[in-house]
């Protein structure tokens, strides 16, 4: 058995956990919305059409805040579309996906459905076939108390009381030519910087995040976030990240690496604003809102395939394995890592599109990514802490010296825990952890992700990746080889 060590110094802080780092994602995409969180006349809906397992699982994962409506879709969608009497709303061709789009559902469903499953809206605008106008008309709908055009509109809507949306987005994915009206980075910063002022002179209290590149890869990478910072600096208060990680050479121990990558782009992301935030000699600071990421590959071929226009199709319904919840907490543990900068962050998506939980007519359920994102949701609420990893490494296709073991803390005073996420990336062995903490700690709970086939899945027939709740050594911890792993500790 391999040995390794873990050192925890409970003053090594990184940063008080924003728990938007928690967030998801829900789009006019496939079946997210229609036959995921809403399905009128379903067994398993109530009387607003919202199902309720969908709801209980959700509540499960404590999301404190998810994004709507797009993604690809917001770039051609008219909000007016989504409120008011469901029999005057029109329905629309998206061409974001190639649907036909009923409209049934909409912002003021979306707030119903919020409700009920413990958590808030952000806010996504079209900077796509639209631009400053149509957005700040959307705030002062939504965050206006009344006495106005729009906010009259909307209390005629039997919507009374404003719906506060805090956090806005400025478009999405704005730098892809697979975008509606896609732009050029000038182009873009100066419609974004022109629509933060407006919305921020309606609703100065407002979070406004700005579209950074679409992934790590784009050839206008880093031209694009100093363009448009540059710009827009100083009206905004995120910059958007988004990124997706993929199998598709069945090349395991690149696969359970790919966070190093992840880090690697937040931290030239960090480069770049601090970049900007010295040539401005601006006192503000930036930070980023990782506002999509996940595994996504496994039915990207399927999609190929689609007929257009039609109404909720099964799009990106990846059905996760073993292997994509070890990726997952790593990721997670990733995002807790740099929490300093990263204070939002979005896994997407929530429902049946590259989602952690899917459903049919019949039941939803967990998939295994489910677990990890549940774990660190659970247990990683409060201050993320630096912690010391002594261990064996190892060279793969696309990185060198990868530890074998990917760890870090969080501690929360309010409850006086502290817990330890810890990733085994090797395939062959177990290791044997010694954790020391600079203070006083007691054991609680070894739960614990392991043993199953690296493509093993969950289906609606069958469940079997599933963590374990195991007794926890007070000093040595043994860690099976390809394990995802929370040690819960109290002091």
């Amino acid at each position: 058995m391999k040995k390794a060590a873990v050192s925890v110094s409970f003053s090594n802080v990184i940063s008080k956990i924003d728990n938007r780092i928690y967030g998801s994602f829900i789009e006019h995409l496939g079946r997210a919305v229609y036959g995921g969180i809403y399905q009128p006349g379903n067994p398993n809906s109530d009387e607003n059409g919202f199902r309720k397992d969908v709801i209980e699982l959700v509540k499960d994962l404590n999301v404190p805040i998810v994004r709507y409506p797009g993604g690809n879709f917001v770039s051609g969608y008219n909000w007016e579309d989504g409120v008011g009497p469901k029999d005057k709303r029109p329905v629309r061709l998206d061409l974001a996906w190639f649907t036909t789009e009923t409209n049934e559902f909409g912002m003021q469903e979306f707030d119903e459905w919020l409700k009920a499953s413990g958590s808030e809206m952000m806010m996504a605008v079209n900077l796509g076939t639209r631009g400053p106008d149509e957005a700040r008309a959307l705030l002062e709908y939504a965050n206006f108390p009344g006495g106005t055009y729009w906010s009259d509109l909307r209390r005629s809507h039997g919507k009374a009381e404003p719906y506060g949306i805090h956090t806005w987005c400025l478009g999405n994915e704005m730098d892809g030519p697979w975008q509606i009206c896609h732009k050029t980075a000038y182009e873009y910063a100066r419609t974004a910087t022109e629509t933060a002022k407006l919305m921020k002179w309606i609703d100065p209290s407002i979070e406004l995040v700005a579209c950074g590149s679409s992934n790590f890869n784009m050839k206008t990478f880093g031209e694009w976030e100093h363009t448009v910072l540059s710009e827009a600096y100083d009206y905004i208060d995120y910059i958007s990240m988004h990124e997706y990680y993929e199998n598709n050479n069945d090349d395991t121990p690149t696969f359970l690496a790919e966070n190093i990558g992840m880090d690697r782009f937040i931290k030239a992301v960090v480069a770049i604003i601090d970049m900007v935030k010295a040539e401005k000699k601006s006192e503000k600071t930036v930070n980023i809102s990782f506002d999509e990421w996940n595994v996504w590959y496994h039915s990207k071929k399927h999609d190929e395939d689609l007929e257009h226009w039609g109404r909720a199709p099964h799009r990106l319904e990846d059905v996760y394995t073993f292997e994509d919840a070890l990726l997952v907490g790593g990721l997670l543990i990733t995002l807790l890592k740099n929490s300093d900068r990263v204070k939002i962050a979005c896994l997407a998506q929530l429902v049946n599109v590259i989602a952690p939980i899917m459903t049919n007519d019949d039941r939803a359920w967990a998939q295994t990514i489910f677990y990890p994102f549940l774990h660190a949701s659970s247990f990683g609420r409060g201050s993320a802490i630096s912690v010391s990893v002594d261990c064996e490494t190892y060279d793969c296709r696309k990185y060198k010296n990868v530890p074998f073991i990917d760890s870090v803390a969080v501690r929360n005073d309010e409850k006086r825990e502290i817990t330890l996420f810890v990733l085994n990336r090797s395939l062959s062995d177990d290791i044997s952890l010694s954790v020391s903490f600079s203070d006083a700690v007691k054991p609680v709970e070894h739960i614990e992700m392991a043993g199953y086939g690296l493509k093993d899945v969950n289906t609606c027939e069958s469940s079997p990746v599933k963590p374990v709740s195991k007794s926890l050594g007070a000093e040595t911890v043994e860690i099976s080889k390809a394990s995802w792993n929370v040690l819960r500790y109290t002091y």
